[in-house]
């Protein structure tokens, strides 16, 4: 994206970018921001566009390990399979 320079006429301002922690704290750190939002604007200054995020981590209750661990052990068992069916098919 091309930084857009607001004091030249006819071109639109940065974008404002708001973030709020997981405390609802407002902060300037997108990394600990758990929603927020980010307004782009026109060539004349008002408000074109709004995009609104929030980020959510839902636990699985069936699960019971953690879902890195669980993914983990997906990605074991399929390579697994492919080595099983590879040493079978080695053998026909």
């Amino acid at each position: 994206m091309v930084p857009v320079d607001s004091d030249t006429p006819g071109t639109p301002p940065a974008p404002a970018v708001a973030y709020i922690d997981a405390q609802g704290r407002p902060t300037d750190d997108p990394a600990a921001a758990v929603h927020g939002e980010i307004t782009e604007y026109d060539g004349h200054g008002k408000a074109r566009r709004r995009t609104r995020f929030f980020l959510g981590e839902d636990a699985l209750p069936w699960l019971p390990v953690s879902e890195p661990a669980f993914l983990l052990w997906v990605l074991v068992a399929l390579i697994g399979i492919w080595l099983l069916v590879g040493v079978i098919l080695g053998l026909v």
